[in-house]
């Protein structure tokens, strides 16, 4: 039996209904949302209205109605679509009972539980602490002391606002203390890219909605191609399985080389906080020479996923890098795969080996366009740069003659610079 189902918290989740195209799929989401928090959905409450209600959210009936069904299942969470305002939130408490956990603060909890790398729980801290700064609030018995005035003209500051502003103090300065910390890691990071980029080795990034099959997809090639099984990364069935992005260096049987980066996935209405602290950790996309969306194809709203993976892309400032679309797990359509349709968009599973050979012929396309093919006519005494062709690049050709090694070699431009004056014309 599932452990997980038999200690999960029991939560209803709400929304409004305000006539958005996209309702139906957000809740959907909501509740996948927070199976991932290992949460179990007790029941789900909706309200069709034009706007949100200022001061709960809500209208008042549907508080009162979502108190009585709370009750009624011993439910102690509520969880909104949407981001509340902290007058909201307080007020929405009040008024339910319940705790009350928007859609922001899910997806930051989920963050914090996954959170593994230094750098990751630094950006999820930092998210955190920026969510609560504005949520800060007094106790009853200390806003009743909050200000009283002053003959002077001067407002004398009560208990409660004492404590509010010291807390806000320290949290400001807590986030500051995270960000050096981050900066700190994040200017190795940018380091280690650089000693990538200076090795003239293009690089690919995975990106696209969370659960869509990124890290299955890594973790394939790299098994195909990869140094070491150990080098595979962790995927489960799960939104947000992962929050870290990896990177490996793949080989291929030609001799190409590049490096293929995992990284977090997206969601619809993922938290401006969180995507501004994991701009860092999206730092491999932003300099690939490749991006490779990779979609769902199994899921209904597929399109509005790749809607919101080129909302959050832009986000991000992510505008101008070429993009191939995987649309994966075809095997749960009936849909006919592997195929390729036109040069950028291709149709696989994920788990089948002809499907990442595919996919591999349309990167190799998109990342080594730029080969050369060359005839180079190698000395005898110069059998080290021999040795290096066959190790580096693609033999299509080899011939001995009296004066030389004659190969044929496809191979990179900066690989051709260095050895054009031994071609033969």
């Amino acid at each position: 039996m599932d452990t997980n189902i038999q200690t999960a918290e029991p939560v209803i989740i709400t929304g409004l209904n305000t006539g958005q195209e996209d309702y139906d799929y957000s809740m959907i989401e909501l509740a996948e949302l927070a199976q991932a928090n290992h949460m179990e959905v007790i029941d789900r409450i909706d309200q069709v209205i034009d706007r949100p209600n200022p001061a709960t959210y809500f209208g008042k009936g549907k508080v009162e109605e979502i108190r009585e069904v709370a009750d009624a299942n011993h439910v102690p969470t509520i969880i909104t679509n949407d981001e509340l305002s902290p007058s909201q939130l307080r007020n929405l408490e009040e008024g339910t009972g319940c705790r009350i956990l928007d859609r922001t603060a899910l997806i930051l909890e989920i963050f914090a539980n996954r959170a593994q790398t230094k750098e990751a729980k630094l950006q999820v801290q930092i998210a955190e602490l920026q969510y609560r700064l504005p949520r800060l609030q007094t106790s009853a018995s200390e806003r009743l002391d909050q200000q009283t005035g002053g003959g002077s003209g001067f407002t004398n500051r009560g208990a409660g606002e004492t404590k509010l502003e010291m807390d806000r103090r320290t949290i400001q300065h807590h986030i500051s203390h995270l960000r050096q910390e981050l900066a700190a890691i994040d200017k190795s990071e940018q380091t280690k890219r650089k000693q990538r980029s200076k090795s003239a080795i293009p690089t690919a990034a995975l990106v696209g909605y969370t659960n869509s099959g990124k890290s299955t997809i890594m973790n394939g090639l790299v098994r195909k191609y990869g140094a070491a099984e150990e080098k595979t990364v962790f995927e489960k069935n799960m939104l947000f399985a992962t929050l870290d992005t990896s990177v490996r260096q793949l080989t291929l049987p030609d001799q190409k080389r590049f490096l293929l980066s995992d990284t977090v996935g997206f969601v619809s209405k993922l938290p401006t906080h969180l995507v501004e602290s994991f701009k860092s950790t999206l730092a491999e996309a932003a300099n690939a020479d490749l991006l490779i969306q990779v979609i769902d194809y199994s899921d209904p709203h597929y399109k509005q996923m790749m809607e919101t993976t080129a909302k959050t892309l832009k986000q991000i400032g992510i505008t101008d890098i070429p993009m191939i679309n995987v649309f994966n797990k075809a095997d749960k359509t009936e849909i006919e795969f592997p195929v390729l349709e036109g040069d950028d968009q291709v149709v696989i599973s994920a788990k089948q080996d002809a499907s990442l050979d595919l996919l591999i012929d349309v990167i190799k396309k998109h990342l080594f366009k730029d080969y050369v093919t060359a005839t180079l006519l190698i000395p005898f005494t110069d059998g080290h740069i021999v040795s290096y062709l066959n190790e580096h690049t693609n033999i299509l050709d080899t011939k001995y003659e009296s004066n030389g090694t004659l190969l044929t070699v496809e191979m990179s431009v900066q690989d051709y610079q260095r050895y054009n004056k031994y071609e033969k014309v």
